[in-house]
């Protein structure tokens, strides 16, 4: 016997067929796919969501209009850590558990955050872009081993990349709100003040939660060295755009990269398009290891849930 529907929306996910997902079928629920492949909209989630008991969501927006149509609905379960995009208030007044995937894709988004320090230090992108246009031309990169990096967020991903910067031959500070007194790799490794870590650090990572306003200003900017170079792999608001388009024009950074988007596919602004500048479609936690992590801690949040 049927114990009802579930939605199934990460594009990771959505085509059916994953593995991880079978647990879901076994005890008897069926799983619905509102938009194989792709993000769902506000409409299609309008569509199905109302007969469903369980969600297995991804990073589209759940609003207060969607989740007051959802009688049946008792749990929704992120496929990952960030839940900024659900209304969590009326989840909360409609009796909706809201669950997530804790430190299931710190490692892939570690590795990417790393990834792009090292594209970006050596122009791999622009290289590769002048290559292939027939020109012959190259931009003088720097190494990575001693130089600082500044970790601003040091939770699991956080922790991931100091661990990965140290085996590099990096230095690494790191500033959190809360940090960690337990967590104390071998290396040059301490936790700083903000200002101390703006002030230090040759390359940036942000690895922070969702703040009302942007951790990177032009203030902050100010207070970095010549030629930082900045990552950001965890919220477009983290950043202050213009300040970050102003900085790359007049060369007091060196270069951004970023993985996280306010919108999603999203808008190709100037400060996106610039030759200084690497984009990737949200890909830190699409990796084969991340998502099997991230659909069992999400299935099993489900299943513990529904009963």
């Amino acid at each position: 016997m049927m114990k009802g529907k579930i939605a199934v929306t990460p594009r990771s996910l959505s085509q059916g067929g994953h593995p991880a997902l079978a647990p879901l079928e076994q005890a008897g629920y069926e799983l619905i796919f509102p938009a194989p492949g792709q993000q769902p909209s506000l409409e299609q989630l309008a569509q199905v969501l109302p007969d469903c008991v369980g969600y297995l969501a991804g990073v589209e927006p759940i609003p207060a209009e969607v989740l007051k149509q959802c009688p049946h609905l008792k749990v929704i379960s992120r496929n990952g850590v960030g839940v900024d995009n659900i209304d969590l208030e009326a989840a909360r007044a409609s009796g909706i558990v809201v669950e997530k995937a804790a430190g299931s894709n710190a490692r892939g988004v570690a590795e990417l955050a790393i990834a792009l320090m090292l594209a970006g230090l050596r122009s791999i992108p622009w290289s590769d872009k002048q290559l292939k246009a027939g020109k012959w031309d190259r931009q003088q990169g720097i190494e990575i081993r001693g130089r600082t990096l500044g970790v601003i967020g040091c939770g699991q991903i956080g922790k991931d990349v100091v661990d990965i910067a140290l085996g590099l031959g990096m230095k690494a500070r790191a500033y959190d709100l809360y940090p960690d007194p337990v967590f104390a790799p071998q290396g040059d490794f301490a936790f700083v003040s903000l200002p101390e870590l703006l002030g230090q650090a040759d390359i940036i990572s942000l690895h922070a939660p969702p703040s009302g306003q942007p951790l990177i200003d032009a203030g902050a900017i100010n207070q970095m060295k010549e030629g930082a170079f900045l990552v950001n792999t965890a919220r477009a608001g983290l950043v202050d755009e213009a300040a970050l388009l102003a900085a790359l024009d007049n060369g007091k950074l060196r270069g951004f990269a970023t993985d996280v988007f306010a919108s999603e596919p999203p808008e190709l602004t100037s400060l996106l398009q610039h030759y200084r500048v690497i984009i990737t479609p949200h890909i830190g936690g699409f990796t084969e290891e991340s998502i099997a992590r991230a659909t069992e801690t999400a299935v099993s949040n489900l299943l513990r849930v529904m009963g």
